[in-house]
């Protein structure tokens, strides 16, 4: 008789994680790649995060915490919110998490039931639609253009044809790079708490912006949730930590499943972490290096062929639309890999039903491979 298997785990993949391991093959091969594909910093955590790790491990404090974190890291984290958005956050609403991901999982099972409907803007970061669908949550796609500058709107979702109980905002977002202005967020935040919509704020890309200010949920709404992660402004992915604004309604639901689904996030990072808000001249550093690799690639991908992008405002992705090389996203990326050597993700990851004709480049890694990528695609296009 066969065994059951559930029908949670038959989400699609995360196609990136997949051409990660394409690329990791070619270069096992001995075959040179240039990463385009994912959105890690090419840079280590800052000198001072290493520092306190070693000084965590000298002391031997590497057992369990606490489920929202250690008291000193939430303090730090409440202390950075005022200083980056001038609110004053209790440290009793911060909770800390294994990555953002663990804050999206918490948030999407504290806030939402089975069969509830969750909005997002698509093309949008994949794991929130495979999450949501994985514990039976509907996810809801706004398509969007860049006429919405690929973000929701309150016009898009009056335009449903049925109401939804959350909304899953990123400003910047991954893949496009667009933010909301500070007056827009907040009109749709207003919108959100009126209409009775969760709205849940992924703000990992947060002091990763090219001139515009990024604006927190939690300066807007008193009911959002917010997400943010120590891995892309702190280059602190391989650490998996990340932290949670949480209302006070959401708050012991949240504390609840985080003992029983994590026990704790991992310590040595929470203890390394404290000491990642005092490294800003070393992380600003590597923020004027996207900015100079984004400068670069807006000059030199359309020369390539790549001349409809998405208006970059923050994170370090461009987001192409490559209708004119190709309707299959997927084989036209593995075909650059094998040819090239530059490695970038298929837009089906980030828009499943228009993301054939797109593509993404992370412009996280040296300025070097940046200039050589580009000058590789438009020899291959020429």
């Amino acid at each position: 008789m066969a065994l059951k298997v559930s029908r949670r785990g038959t989400i699609p993949p995360f196609i990136v994680m997949d051409v990660m391991s394409a690329a990791a093959e070619r270069e096992r091969q001995g075959g040179d790649v240039l990463h385009l594909e994912v959105g890690q910093p090419s840079t280590s955590a800052p000198s001072k995060v290493v520092a306190a790790a070693k000084a965590a491990l000298d002391a031997d404090r590497i057992g369990y915490t606490v489920a929202l974190g250690i008291p000193p890291l939430r303090e730090r984290i409440a202390a950075h919110c005022r200083d980056a958005y001038g609110i004053d956050l209790s440290p009793g609403r911060i909770v800390v998490t294994t990555g953002s991901s663990g804050g999206f999982l918490l948030s999407f099972l504290a806030a939402f039931e089975v069969g509830d409907r969750v909005a997002l803007a698509s093309p949008g970061y994949p794991a929130y639609r495979n999450i949501l669908t994985a514990l039976g949550i509907e996810p809801v796609e706004l398509p969007t253009e860049p006429e919405h500058r690929f973000q929701p709107t309150p016009a898009l979702l009056d335009a449903l044809d049925r109401p939804v109980d959350g909304l899953i905002v990123a400003s910047p977002s991954n893949p496009t790079g667009t933010m909301l202005p500070p007056e827009e967020f907040a009109a749709l935040a207003a919108y959100c708490d009126g209409n009775g919509i969760r709205l849940i704020s992924d703000e990992i890309y947060h002091g990763i912006t090219y001139g515009m200010a990024a604006a927190t949920a939690a300066a807007v709404s008193d009911h959002a949730v917010v997400i943010n992660s120590f891995s892309k402004y702190y280059s602190m992915t391989g650490w998996r930590l990340g932290w949670m604004v949480v209302p006070d309604d959401l708050s012991r639901a949240i504390e609840c499943l985080a003992q029983n689904l994590f026990i704790s996030p991992p310590t040595l990072s929470q203890h390394a972490a404290v000491a990642a808000f005092d490294c800003a001249e070393e992380l600003d550093a590597n923020v004027a290096r996207y900015a100079a690799n984004r400068s670069l690639l807006l000059e030199a991908l359309p020369k390539a062929g790549f001349d409809k992008l998405a208006p970059a405002d923050g994170a370090f992705y461009l987001y192409a639309d490559v209708r004119h090389l190709t309707n299959d996203s997927e084989a036209f990326c593995r075909r650059m890999l094998a040819e090239t050597g530059v490695a970038a993700t298929p837009g089906v990851d980030f828009d499943p039903s228009r993301g054939h004709a797109t593509i993404r480049f992370s412009f996280a890694g040296a300025t070097a491979d940046m200039a050589a990528a580009a000058e590789r695609l438009r020899a291959w296009l020429a």
